[in-house]
């Protein structure tokens, strides 16, 4: 993102530095449920190639013992819990516990262990036990994978970083309905909120000594 046409304001203002690693990652995965692989529901863009290299990074995360979350949008039935982003996103009110579209992927299905999240907001923080669940794990580090990287990816890094957390947004396994944007929210987030790297940079950082 550095050949960004933007970016030497940023840089001439202090900004784009890397946070680097810390020593205990978790794996973050914002609502890759059916919905959002879905075209004509939620998805789009460029999200179905985002889970198929998230199914990698989650894999490779598991061989190596990191903790994992998941999130979900889920909603009450009588919508009871909708607030003011359903009348922003009306559609999102049908992200119900028993609808199939609030169901995660089946390739990135959680296994015993592995939190799931119920959300009603865009952040995977906001009002939930996401913070207190890597704290009691002595996470230092997220990885973020999910869509849409504008909206509920974006939110769950910023504050993954507001709770002092290393952030990483791992560009590949992120995704939009729209490209633009995911770019643009892409060259923000590097700016100012995470390190960005692809899942094989990612990968590569973690398998080298020290």
């Amino acid at each position: 993102m550095s050949g960004h046409p933007e970016a030497d304001i940023y840089h001439r203002q202090g900004m784009g530095n890397r946070a680097g690693l810390g020593q205990a990652p978790a794996l973050v995965i914002v609502d890759f449920v059916v919905g959002f692989a879905d075209p004509a529901h939620f998805g789009g863009g460029n999200i179905a190639p985002a889970i198929a290299q998230t199914v990698h990074l989650l894999a490779f995360a598991r061989r190596h013992g990191w903790p994992v979350a998941h999130t979900r949008v889920v909603y009450a039935e009588d919508g009871s819990d909708a607030g003011v982003f359903t009348l922003k996103a009306p559609s999102l009110r049908k992200l119900t516990e028993t609808s199939p579209l609030s169901q995660i992927v089946p390739e990135l299905a959680p296994l015993p262990g592995e939190l799931v999240v119920r959300k009603q907001g865009a952040s995977g923080f906001f009002e939930t036990n996401l913070a207190g669940w890597l704290a009691f794990r002595r996470v230092d580090t997220v990885a973020v994978a999910g869509c849409t990287t504008s909206g509920c990816v974006r939110a769950t890094v910023v504050d993954a970083m507001q709770h002092n957390l290393r952030t990483i947004c791992v560009t590949d396994c992120v995704g939009d309905r729209a490209i633009g944007p995911h770019e643009a929210n892409l060259f923000d987030i590097g700016q100012k909120y995470a390190d960005l790297m692809t899942r094989a940079e990612l990968e590569a950082a973690w398998r080298a000594p020290g």
